[in-house]
């Protein structure tokens, strides 16, 4: 059966517009850069070296350099600019001292400026975006692959962000994955020249071993909040930054330390009650208040130099951040990223995706262990181990866990083993995954995922990547792989991806992510960048993607192209406009698009557009509004969004971003509106005690609020005090449709020590 022309638009108007905006761009760019040099046209820059100075005793971490062991450092001061102006020299001025002593490597960031009060500080919570404000990053590639390294971030109030670079991927937001937490001290002042911050990394928090000849990968980054300015020491070009680990310099000079082992462990104690409605019966849970008492431990083992072992008993996640509503506007399902702290450690080595975009399918999701995929209800985990890190030129990844049964989800066991081999040191590797599920289920008791996959790094800024992955299921003999392949490029007036996908139509990878089954996936999209000079404006974008999916069976299931234009401004404002959105659909089932409304089947053309405004980012009060409108499977509908942030100062923040949905279909009960958003509050009373509360609506929903109340006291180091109260759901159901909800309540207190030697 071949689709007919009039079901769905063609692309060539599309290709021709995609086209017109690559010749007029270049040009633009050609144009408009009066900053282009040597650096700019593609001279390799020189390793960047440093000196690390050993001492006998710690300096005085105390946000200044007074202490006289400063001076004994050779100040690294040869930043350049990455934003705005590639490869020039900063606005201010910053100066790194490196020292270490037997046991832990110490930092000395003196980040002058020349405005009295210029930096912009206002996060005292550990671990969040520090986007806002003025902050210093340290990039440390211990294990020198090239590919993988630890992010230590402090801004001017000395507030602590952590995270992992893993295959050179960039973070969300900011560089790395903030799911890993470290041990280290950090201090910071404010003065009339600036900021000073004084940073102390234990060896053991790098679980790193070798005694003798040190060579680390090593950057650093200072970005200006009210410049919206970035300075690289290393990979300053525009199209690497700090997570192009290839790119970093080398810090030498550290020799005969003691080892640094890592050992820690972890017990928790929890008490409090949970109470579930009479309606809980329908997802197999027993209504009622259920006392809560129970303790676990978690355990850190470092088995050798970059390679650790995680094991937990009897794991609780009280203490996680709840999943931020959404409303789910197409007949696919949502992504809700991993938010579990066992989790999200070294969660970068498993990685394998199975398509472009953080939000891509994966083989492996370990949302789908200890949460229900279609209450979001929490499934008890007895216990589990993990290891993760290199061993023989091979970085290694496995994990085993074993959750009991639970309402209508069975016990069951799971086994996952990744596999990379590195080439080049270019960030390029070839790896294998292999996935075991076994429960309890009687039709389907068991599920195996394999795969294996490559990542090319060729000139710097070309990527090739391709994967080949197979399921066995019971009951299912053919349709079982998926196979893909896709480029990226990057460059300072172009960005460009690609990929096809074949996905068979009974492809199922009951511990991964898959949007979508039975598929000839193609995606191309193009985006053409400008720097023009005119007053305020940083940079033009022009970005246009196709989207063509039809069935196995060459049916067109899913079409989509768009064109967009956006503007980033040098105080931080941006503009992010869809001048128009074509999208085609076939519904072979009904569409529960709202409670009882369902849109019938049958081959559906629309067409959107859509406006967005942000604020500069360093004031107090930042707003972004977004509008998009048009037709909507035959109808129409209109979405409006705020998303508001004031900080009042550095103790007190809140942030809103109500969403309004207006439909007019026509179909029966098609007139209806659907409010949802959240309203989150932060009371830091300093870096180590914080009171924060989110407050969720959602109209579409039964149980329309919700409610997380988080008091947390880091006592000491990677110790904790938590209070939680929790009312609604904590996860959100990862079904195409959610189910109805049922609103739980539930206290608890949480106790955890954390013990090394």
């Amino acid at each position: 059966m071949r689709t007919r022309r009039t079901e769905f638009p063609q692309l060539g108007i599309c290709l021709f517009f995609l086209i017109l905006l690559a010749a007029s761009s270049r040009l633009l760019y050609s144009q408009s850069s009066p900053q282009t040099n040597q650096r700019q046209l593609g001279v390799q820059e020189p390793l960047r070296s440093a000196q690390a100075s050993r001492v006998g005793r710690a300096p005085k971490m105390d946000g200044t350099l007074d202490d006289p062991l400063w001076q004994q450092a050779t100040p690294i001061t040869n930043f350049l600019q990455r934003e705005p102006y590639e490869g020039q020299a900063p606005t201010e001025k910053t100066e790194v001292r490196i020292l270490y002593t037997k046991h832990e490597v110490y930092f000395g960031v003196a980040c002058h400026d020349s405005v009295i009060g210029g930096p912009v500080a206002t996060q005292l919570r550990r671990d969040v975006t520090q986007e806002l404000d003025d902050y210093f990053e340290i990039v440390i590639d211990s294990r020198r692959d090239r590919r993988n390294a630890y992010v230590f971030q402090v801004n001017p109030l000395g507030t602590q962000r952590d995270a992992l670079i893993t295959d050179e991927q960039a973070g969300d937001t900011q560089d790395g994955d903030p799911g890993w937490d470290g041990v280290w001290i950090s201090e910071a002042r404010i003065t009339r020249d600036g900021w000073i911050a004084t940073i102390a990394i234990p060896f053991s928090t790098l679980n790193f071993m070798q005694s003798r000849n040190v060579v680390w990968g090593v950057n650093f980054k200072r970005f200006i909040r009210r410049r919206n300015e970035e300075d690289l020491w290393s990979g300053w070009r525009r199209t690497f930054g700090a997570n192009k680990i290839s790119q970093a310099g080398e810090l030498h000079g550290i020799n005969d330390i003691g080892s640094g082992r890592l050992f820690i462990v972890k017990p928790y104690l929890l008490g409090g009650f949970s109470h579930l409605p009479a309606n809980a019966t329908a997802s197999g849970l027993t209504p009622g208040t259920t006392g809560l008492y129970t303790g676990g431990v978690d355990i850190k083992v470092g088995l050798r130099s970059n390679l650790v072992a995680n094991l937990t008993a009897n794991t609780d996640f009280a203490d996680s951040d709840v999943d931020v509503q959404q409303f789910n506007l197409t007949p696919y399902k949502l992504f809700f990223p991993e938010k579990r702290q066992f989790f999200l450690e070294n969660a970068g080595v498993f990685a394998f995706p199975l398509g472009l975009g953080s939000n891509a399918d994966q083989l492996f999701f370990s949302r789908q262990i200890g949460i229900d995929p279609i209450t979001g209800q929490q499934v008890p985990i007895n216990g589990g181990a993990k290891v993760t890190g290199s061993l023989d030129g091979f970085e290694l990844g496995f994990m085993d866990v074993d959750t009991r049964s639970s309402g209508p989800n069975p016990g069951a066991n799971y086994v996952v083993l990744r596999l990379k081999r590195s080439w080049w040191g270019s960030g390029s590797y070839v790896g294998v995954m292999g996935i075991d599920k076994r429960s309890g289920d009687v039709p389907s008791n068991s599920n195996q995922t394999s795969g294996v996959d490559g990542r090319f790094v060729l000139f710097k800024n070309l990527v090739l990547n391709g994967y080949a992955a197979q399921t066995r299921t019971p009951g299912y003999q053919s349709g079982q792989t998926n196979l893909g392949a896709g480029l990226n490029f990057r460059s300072n007036w172009l960005d460009f991806e690609a990929e096809h996908r074949k996905i068979g139509p009974n492809f199922n990878p009951q511990v991964g992510f898959l949007e979508r089954t039975d598929c000839i996936c193609d995606f191309a999209d193009a985006t053409f960048k400008a720097r023009p000079e005119f007053a305020g404006v940083r940079e033009m974008q022009f970005e246009g993607f196709i989207f063509h999916a039809p069935d196995t069976r060459g049916v067109v299931q899913t079409q989509e192209w768009q064109t967009t234009f956006r503007a980033d401004f040098h105080n931080g404002s941006y503009t992010d406009d869809d001048i128009v959105d074509v999208f085609a659909q076939r519904l072979t089932l009904p569409f529960n698009i709202y409670k009882n409304v369902n849109i019938p089947v049958g081959v559906y053309n629309w067409t959107r557009h859509q406006f967005t405004y942000g604020t500069p980012q360093d004031r107090r009060l930042t707003v972004r509004f977004f509008e998009r409108f048009g037709s909507y499977y035959n109808g129409r509908l209109n979405e409006f969004r705020v998303r508001a942030s004031y900080r009042a100062n550095e103790h007190l923040s809140f942030s809103a971003g109500p969403q309004w949905n207006r439909f007019r279909l026509p179909i029966s009960d098609g007139n209806f509106s659907v409010v949802f958003g959240a309203l989150e509050t932060d009371y830091a009373f300093s870096r180590f005690l914080s009171l924060s509360t989110i407050l969720q609506i959602d109209t579409a929903n039964a149980e329309a609020a919700s409610a997380n109340v988080r008091l947390r006291w880091n006592y000491r180091p990677d110790s904790d005090l938590y209070v939680i109260y929790t009312a609604g759901q904590k996860f959100a159901s990862l079904a195409a449709v959610s189910p109805a909800q049922f609103y739980e309540n539930r206290f608890a207190i949480k106790f955890t020590y954390s013990w090394r030697p």
